[in-house]
C-alpha cells in the first residue's frame, strides 16, 4: 500500500528539485509598451534558445512604462549582466532591413544581446531598447570614430563602403558633443578594418552626385541602400606608409568624395582677395581654378568697411593645394610665401568668373595678366592677400550686356519724341504754309508754259518730219556718187592703175639724173676749166 505513495513522492520531490535547478534569478524590463507581449506565454530567447519566461506585465509606478517581470533558466543567470540588453522582437523594418518575420506565427518575443567579453557585473533590473541592436556582440570587427559638423541622410544601421564594397555600418554617435560637432560611430568587420590607416579618408556618400563638366552630366552613387539609408565610404592611399588604425582613432568625415581627395594633398595655402564689385552667386565651397584646373575652394565670403579707398568691399577666403602643381617649389627653389610673391610680380591676379549661364553659380580663378598694373602681395599672419581684378568670360559679358541696357535705360526717349513731334509740326507748318503754295502756284504756270512750249515745236517740227523721207533720198544719192568718185580715183591713180606704173618707172629715172648732176657738180668743183677746155683725160680719172 506504501509503495505507490512513497513512488509518487519521490517523483513529485524530484521534478520540484528538477524545476528547481534549472530555474534561474527573476528579472524585471522595462518596456515604453508591451505590444506583442503576454504574461505566461511570450518567452526570453537568446540565439532562438529559450532563456525564459514571462510571469507577469505590470503598469509602473509612475505610469511612464511597463514593467514584465520574466523567470528566467539557469543558463540565462550568467548572461545578466549590466551590459546585456534587451529588447522586443517584432515584425519590423530598421536599418534597412526587416527582422522579426517568425514572429508572425511564434508571436513576440524578448531577445536579448549580452556582451561576454566585456566585464559587467550581475543585475536584475534592466531598462530595455525600443528598436534592436545593429551589431551582434560575436562580430569581429573595429569602431572608429567619425566627427563631422553636421549628422545629414546618415541614419543608424547605414552602411559603410570600401572600394564599392559593403563591410561595416553605422552604430550611432554621441549625445554630449553635439554642440559642436557629431561624433558618428562606425563598425568596420574584419578583415577590412586592417586597411583603416592613419591617412585613410572617410566621406559621406549618402544620395546621389550630379556634376556638369566638358562631358556634359556626370551622376556617381554609391549603391540604391546608400541612396536610401545614407552610407559612409573611405578609402586609403595604396602608397600609405601610415600604420594602421587603433580602436576608436578619430577621423574627420568630410562632405564627399571630392572634398577628402583635395584635402589629401597636404599642405594648403590660405588666400584672400577684395573684390569691388558684387559677388553674386560665390558660395563656400566653390572651385578655385588655375589654368582652368581646380586646385582649391572658397571657405567664406563677407562684406567689409575699406576706410583707405572709403567703400564696402567683399574679402573672398580661400584655400589652394600648393601640391597640385607639381613640384613648383622645388623647381623655383622658393618658399611658399616668395613663390606668390614672384607670381603676383609677373600678374598673377584673382577674377570671379561665371562658368555655365545657366546656373548663376560663379567661381574664383586665377589667371597670369601680363598687362596687370603693378602690385605686390600682403600678408595678413598666415594668409596671403592675392590682387583682384575683373576679367572676361561669362561674367564679363553679364556685365557688359547690364552696362549696354543702364546705357539704354539712360536715352532720354521722351525728349527724342518730342523733338520728332515738334519736326512733324513743323514740317506740317511748312508744308501747309503761304510759301510752299506760292511756290506750287508758280510751278503750275511753269508747267503750262512748258507744254505750250512743247505744242508749238511739236507745229513745228511736223512738215520738216514730212520731209524726212525726201532727205533721206538725197543723202543716200549723195552716197552713192561720192563711192563713184571714190572708185574712179582708184581705178585712175590706185596701185594697179596705169599712172601708177609709169610713176614707178619715172622715180629711178629721176634718181639717175640727180645722180648725173651731183657727178658733174663735182667734176665742175674740182675742174672749172672744163666748162671751156673741155674734160681731158688725165689717167688718174
Amino acid at each position: 500500500m506504501w509503495i505507490v505513495p512513497l513512488l509518487t513522492g519521490l517523483i513529485g520531490a524530484w521534478l520540484a528539485w528538477d524545476t528547481y535547478s534549472k530555474r534561474g534569478p527573476t528579472i524585471t524590463i522595462g518596456f515604453e509598451t508591451a505590444a506583442g507581449l503576454t504574461a505566461g506565454q511570450s518567452q526570453l530567447k537568446y540565439k532562438n534558445v529559450v532563456m525564459g519566461t514571462v510571469r507577469s506585465i505590470a503598469i509602473a509606478p509612475d505610469q511612464s512604462h511597463v514593467i514584465v517581470t520574466v523567470d528566467t533558466t539557469r543558463e540565462a543567470e550568467p548572461l545578466l549582466l549590466d551590459t546585456t540588453i534587451f529588447w522586443v522582437v517584432k515584425p519590423q523594418l530598421f536599418a534597412g532591413n526587416i527582422t522579426g518575420l517568425d514572429t508572425l506565427l511564434s508571436g513576440s518575443y524578448i531577445g536579448m544581446r549580452p556582451q561576454p567579453t566585456a566585464t559587467g557585473q550581475a543585475k536584475r533590473n534592466f531598462t530595455g531598447e525600443e528598436d534592436p541592436p545593429i551589431l551582434q556582440a560575436w562580430a569581429k570587427g573595429t569602431v572608429f570614430k567619425l566627427q563631422t559638423h553636421r549628422l545629414g541622410s546618415i541614419s543608424l544601421g547605414s552602411p559603410v563602403f570600401f572600394r564599392d564594397l559593403e563591410v561595416g555600418m553605422v552604430l550611432g554617435w554621441d549625445l554630449v558633443s553635439l554642440a559642436e560637432n557629431v561624433t558618428i560611430h562606425v563598425f568596420v568587420r574584419a578583415p577590412y578594418d586592417q586597411y583603416v590607416h592613419l591617412d585613410t579618408s572617410f566621406w559621406n556618400a549618402s544620395g546621389m552626385s550630379i556634376k556638369f563638366n566638358g562631358e556634359g552630366i556626370s551622376i556617381q552613387v554609391e549603391s540604391l541602400r546608400a541612396v536610401l539609408l545614407g552610407g559612409i565610404a573611405f578609402d586609403t592611399p595604396s602608397d600609405s606608409k601610415e600604420a594602421a588604425a587603433k580602436p576608436y582613432q578619430t577621423f574627420h568625415l568630410y562632405s564627399s568624395h571630392e572634398a577628402a581627395r583635395t584635402a589629401g594633398f597636404g599642405h594648403q595655402l590660405q588666400l584672400l582677395s577684395y573684390f569691388p564689385g558684387s559677388v553674386a552667386g560665390l558660395a563656400v565651397g566653390a572651385e578655385v581654378t588655375l589654368y582652368g584646373l581646380k586646385v582649391g575652394e572658397v571657405t567664406g565670403v563677407g562684406l567689409v568697411y575699406d576706410p583707405v579707398k572709403d567703400r564696402i568691399v567683399a574679402p573672398v577666403h580661400y584655400r589652394v593645394e600648393a601640391d597640385r602643381v607639381t613640384g613648383i617649389a622645388t623647381v623655383k627653389g622658393l618658399e611658399p610665401g616668395k613663390l606668390a610673391e614672384e607670381m603676383i610680380r609677373r600678374g598673377l591676379r584673382a577674377t570671379l568668373e561665371a562658368p555655365s549661364l545657366i546656373s548663376g553659380s560663379k567661381i574664383v580663378a586665377l589667371q597670369v595678366m601680363p598687362d596687370a598694373p603693378p602690385a605686390e602681395m600682403k600678408r595678413d599672419g598666415d594668409i596671403y592677400i592675392i590682387p583682384a581684378m575683373e576679367a572676361g568670360g561669362f561674367d564679363s559679358i553679364t556685365r557688359s550686356a547690364a552696362e549696354l541696357l543702364s546705357k539704354i535705360n539712360r536715352i532720354d526717349f521722351d525728349g527724342i519724341g518730342k523733338s520728332i513731334a515738334g519736326a512733324a509740326t513743323g514740317l506740317d507748318n511748312t508744308i501747309n504754309g503761304p510759301q510752299i503754295k506760292a511756290t506750287l502756284a508758280a510751278l503750275e504756270k511753269a508747267m503750262i508754259d512748258v507744254q505750250d512750249i512743247a505744242r508749238k515745236l511739236d507745229q513745228g517740227a511736223t512738215p520738216a518730219m514730212k520731209r524726212l523721207p525726201e532727205i533721206a533720198a538725197q543723202l543716200q544719192e549723195a552716197l552713192a556718187s561720192a563711192r563713184r568718185l571714190f572708185a574712179s580715183l582708184n581705178a585712175g591713180y590706185g596701185d594697179d592703175s596705169r599712172f601708177r606704173r609709169d610713176l614707178d618707172r619715172l622715180l629711178p629715172q629721176l634718181t639717175d639724173t640727180a645722180r648725173s648732176f651731183r657727178a658733174l657738180a663735182d667734176l665742175l668743183s674740182r675742174h672749172p676749166e672744163a666748162l671751156i677746155k673741155g674734160r681731158t683725160n688725165t689717167g688718174k680719172e
